[in-house]
């Protein structure tokens, strides 16, 4: 950040001292006048995050048109036209504009992102101007004004503080920590991370406690909250692979549709001499017949079914193609706090001078017991001592939550809330004790001292404070009879062993007092009696483990992106089982900012804790991870986390505790902000991927049949076994029917315990492509086998398409059991069970040919004829045919690749 004012400038205005950021920006700690202010305003702009200029919304909605697939929905439309069959013709056109209405419905993630953003900054600032303070609206603010901040305040702008008394500020939107920083006057070192600069308060944080005045040097977009919305507008969005896949599918597809037709057009026109009329006719046969046109119909309903199953599971999703993206993730990036963490400072050690105590429960529930580590001597009362201080010297309060009896929340500070819960736990009350006097928290000092009186009158200074601090003004510590001589060594060692385990460390003391005492001051706090430590850590959520490891399991990685400190990020992440290394690597974010982003990009995969980080550390982490060709998941709950949220490749928020910016800017939102949802989402993402790929590899031999009987009869110049309206009945049927009902397969066998799926590619793989062609031509040759029989025995020509059709929509219902279980054998009971839609639609497909078959007005429309019952019989068994020989060609490529991957 720069501040400049008449030529003077100050690079970094945390780490100047007061006197030169005044200097810089032409002003002095009694403020401005409200005439410089105005001018000023008129120089630098109103204090808000503008709104990025956007396209016409004419243009956003046709820009969804321009698509692969739906070039190919609108060839077929104007195929349709051409034949003047308008109903097709706009059914086709209404599945387009539909497929355009949702996706610009949905658009907009990054601006709404930014409006999340926007909505964090304060409405009113107090401000001193013409010597008086005075409310303003936050908008009106310029750099030089001065401010002044009070608990419960939201920071108006980026505040270089000259004055501060016990000021403490929640930045965890900012920064990710849980831990309110505390703030003071002092300048920081330059590289200091904004986490760490003190001297400053930055716009959208919320003071948490004490009082602040400072001087204002940035508004706007020159702000850190300014900074990140440039970075979200600036981070772009991604295609999803299965987006990639379908685009080069579509491409590919149309360039042999086309290809095909030409063919089709020089043998017709050069070898047979058909008439130009009856060719044209012929050749638009094929195109319908080959184009899938119900693909995009298929992959968005298939995807909305997952939606709808997901969101059962708490993960809300708000971008249809995310859903698939979640099956193909390589990498999940996580925020710890509130994610793999709970968010809920707890005390898990107790060490006292003659005794070590473990701590069990988690979070503000009172639940849970303290059980001493060594059993042989007697604690002499110690446990009952600093208990007294965890629930007197405290201001926090334990309250049970609207959300049930059995749910708590804290009002007050997490440190002091986990010191009253564990007071709780050890039956400590405050019941019959009052409070004299006190010396609240001061960040100078790191401490905080109350005069208490007991029940019975006695009265005592109670302390709690920095392990160092508290150590420095105890002359005793208190021993298993009474007062013993303070062992600063034993001390020191404690406290070292407690926080390279990733644990905050509190300490507590006590000093008696004469029962006239009545009133305690900072120097009174001296010769005290050292009475032990607390081991404070914001717990790691049980299931979230669990799904770690789960996630390794599936050959996907995770990595921590916190802003806490490197030793305390590597103990969480150890106690995760993110590593298991004791001297994992851990890169800071000044290791980090010291990096290129290609030196960073030959370290990334090998890093699984990142510590200290600010938005531009995670978006500069999530681009390392995808040019190394990841698929990258990223989570998060702070407006920190919204840029890499939109850079990723799925962007997941958490429900409960995150920020409308970080929810606005992902595809995926977690109601129960926990870590194993997403866990399950990769899950469902992968089964959904599976049906989707099932689905594609059902209906494709459909278009290849048909394509195939009229390519056939065409270089032949044979009669056409199938007009283009009933190859457009063939189509429908099936893919209304058969196709959807394997969107509702259930996970297959193990799909969490293979590998992630390579990205890049097409949706069907060659092998599959093979699969499929082999398919078309099994299910093509035998409807040109009961067409041709057939019409060899005399009949009438329609009577004879009739039966072909019946012999495609049969078929293709043969085929459906044999796509149920792609990767195994289809001969078996779980073929038949485990999916009921798959009966239903098959009931389906039954009842409509029937009607297409018998029905007089079906008969005109499509030139059916209704068939004998013992014409069924050919094509019933030439189904049960088909099913066997698919059967054997899955055997073979089983055979031949037992362990392919995606199936």
């Amino acid at each position: 950040m720069v501040v400049t004012n008449q030529g003077v400038s100050v690079t970094h205005p945390f780490a100047s001292s007061v006197d030169d950021v005044t200097a810089a920006l032409g002003t002095d700690t009694a403020g401005l006048t409200t005439v410089q202010a105005g001018e000023r305003l008129a120089e630098v702009g109103v204090n808000v995050l503008p709104e990025p200029p956007r396209k016409p919304a004419l243009v956003r909605f046709l820009l969804h048109f321009n698509d692969t697939l739906i070039y190919i929905l609108l060839g077929a439309a104007a195929i349709k036209a051409i034949m003047a069959d308008w109903l097709d013709f706009w059914v086709i056109v209404a599945v387009a504009v539909i497929n355009a209405v949702i996706g610009y419905v949905q658009e907009g993630r990054a601006e709404k992102a930014l409006a999340g953003i926007r909505g964090m900054l304060s409405a009113d600032a107090s401000v001193r101007r013409d010597g008086g303070w005075q409310t303003v609206p936050a908008a009106d603010l310029v750099p030089g004004d001065v401010v002044r901040l009070a608990p419960g305040d939201r920071v108006p702008a980026d505040v270089r503080l000259f004055q501060t008394f016990q000021l403490r500020v929640d930045e965890s939107a900012l920064t990710g920590e849980s831990v309110p920083s505390s703030k003071n006057i002092a300048p920081v070192a330059a590289d200091a991370g904004v986490g760490d600069r003190t001297s400053m308060a930055f716009s959208g944080t919320i003071v948490s406690a004490g009082q602040g005045r400072g001087i204002v040097t940035g508004t706007g977009m020159h702000t850190e909250i300014g900074t990140i919305q440039a970075l979200v507008g600036d981070a772009g969005s991604l295609d999803t692979p299965l987006t990639k896949q379908l685009d080069d599918f579509g491409r590919k597809l149309t360039l042999v549709i086309l290809g095909m037709a030409a063919i089709m057009l020089a043998i017709g026109r050069f070898v047979h001499q058909m008439p130009f009329g009856d060719l044209i006719s012929a050749t638009i046969g094929f195109a319908v017949a080959a184009i899938p046109e119900g693909l995009p119909a298929l992959v968005t309903i298939t995807l909305a079914i997952g939606v709808q199953q997901m969101a059962r599971r708490k993960a809300i999703t708000r971008k249809l193609p995310a859903v698939e993206t979640l099956g193909s993730v390589t990498t999940v990036c996580s925020d710890k706090t509130g994610t793999l963490t709970r968010n809920e400072m707890t005390v898990r050690r107790i060490i006292t001078p003659v005794a070590e105590y473990e701590v069990s429960g988690l979070g503000y529930a009172p639940e849970g017991s303290i059980t001493r580590v060594d059993t042989t001597g007697d604690a002499g009362g110690d446990l009952a001592a600093i208990l007294a201080v965890a629930t007197l010297c405290n201001d926090a309060h334990i309250v049970p939550a609207s959300e049930g009896p059995e749910q708590f929340s804290l009002v007050g500070e997490p440190t002091e809330g986990a010191l009253k819960v564990v007071a709780m736990k050890g039956g400590a009350s405050a019941d019959g004790a009052s409070r004299v006097a006190v010396v609240p928290f001061d960040s100078a000092h790191k401490l905080m001292a109350t005069l208490n009186q007991a029940a019975d009158g006695s009265r005592a200074i109670l302390v709690k404070g920095a392990p160092d601090r508290l150590l420095e003004r105890s002359s005793g510590q208190r021993g298993p009879a009474g007062r013993d001589e303070l062992d600063v060594t034993r001390w020191e060692e404690v406290i070292a062993r407690l926080g390279g385990e990733g644990l905050r460390v509190l300490a507590a003391a006590r000093l008696p007092v004469t029962a006239d005492r009545a009133d305690v001051a900072l120097d009174d706090l001296h010769d005290l009696e050292f009475l032990g430590v607390w081991g404070i850590l914001d717990p790691p959520r049980p299931e979230a483990i669990e799904a770690i490891a789960d996630c390794h399991h599936a050959g996907i990685r995770v990595k921590m992106i916190t802003g806490d400190h490197a030793g305390t990020a590597l103990a969480i992440a150890r106690e995760m089982g993110l590593v298991a290394d004791p001297d994992a690597p851990v890169l800071t974010g000044t290791e980090l900012e010291a990096m290129s982003q290609e030196q960073l990009k030959h370290v990334v995969q090998e890093v699984d804790v990142y510590a200290r980080t600010s938005p531009e550390h995670k978006i500069r982490i999530v681009r390392a991870l995808q040019s190394c060709g990841e698929v990258v998941a990223m989570t998060g709950d702070g407006v920190n986390d919204a840029p890499a949220l939109t850079r990723a490749d799925v962007g997941v928020a958490m429900g409960i505790k995150g920020t409308e910016a970080t929810k606005e800017a992902a595809e995926i939102v977690l109601a129960d902000d926990n870590f194993a949802t997403i866990r399950s989402a990769i899950r469902a993402g992968r089964r959904i991927y599976d049906n989707l790929r099932k689905s594609v590899v059902f209906l494709l031999p459909t278009n290849g049949a048909q394509s195939l009987v009229i390519l056939v009869a065409i270089v032949f110049g044979l009669v056409l076994p199938l007009t283009p309206v009933q190859v457009l009945w063939v189509n429908m049927v099936t893919a209304l029917t058969l196709s959807l009902a394997l969107a509702y397969e259930p996970a297959e066998r193990g799909i969490m315990s293979r590998p992630p799926r390579t990205p890049g590619g097409s949706i069907v793989s060659l092998r599959e492509l093979g699969f499929v062609l082999i398919v078309s031509v099994l299910i093509g040759g035998a409807t040109l086998g009961v067409f041709y029989a057939v019409a060899a025995t005399g009949v009438d020509v329609h009577y004879a398409r009739t039966e072909a059709v019946a012999m495609l929509a049969l078929g293709q219902l043969a085929y459906l059991f044999n796509c149920r279980l792609l990767s195994r054998s289809s001969l078996t009971v779980d073929a038949v069970r485990g999916n009921p839609v798959v009966w239903w639609s098959a009931l389906a497909l039954v009842v409509l040919q029937l009607l297409y078959t018998y029905v007089p007005f079906m008969n005109d429309l499509f030139g059916s004829r209704p068939l004998a019952v013992q014409s069924w019989l050919l094509p019933i068994v030439l189904s049960i045919a088909v099913f066997l020989l698919v059967e054997l060609l899955k055997a073979l490529r089983r055979r031949r690749a037992p362990r392919e991957v995606g199936e």
